[in-house]
């Protein structure tokens, strides 16, 4: 049985290491340069998908969305989805006003303290 110490260090360590991959350094003509890569979502509600795309990969990544924001940079490595699957996911969650977008870009950039 683990402590409550060694409980919220784990919690702790897993959530600033899920977070870490959201920390993107963009300026407003690099995120427009690199197709939306400084974009972040949120889901708000569950989307209507079609049959084809009721799959267990985009529902786990629908999951996540549901508990906390991801980049497509994130979906792309921590789910089984192809680019244009992604793309057409994000696409379908946009038009159906099912998340919230986020431009990582209007957040000011990190201080790097090797300077």
């Amino acid at each position: 049985m683990s402590s409550v110490y060694d409980t919220l260090y784990q919690w702790a360590r897993k959530t600033t290491t899920s977070f870490a991959d959201l920390r993107l350094v963009t300026s407003e003509r690099n995120d427009r340069q690199n197709g939306g890569q400084g974009l972040i979502y949120r889901l708000k509600r569950w989307p209507d998908l079609p049959r084809h795309s009721r799959t267990a990969d985009v529902f786990r990544t629908l999951s996540v969305m549901s508990h906390r924001p991801v980049n497509r940079r994130w979906i792309l490595a921590n789910s089984k989805l192809q680019a244009g699957q992604v793309d057409r996911l994000l696409k379908r969650l946009v038009d159906e006003d099912a998340v919230e977008v986020i431009d990582s870009a209007s957040f000011p950039a990190a201080e790097n303290p090797a300077s």
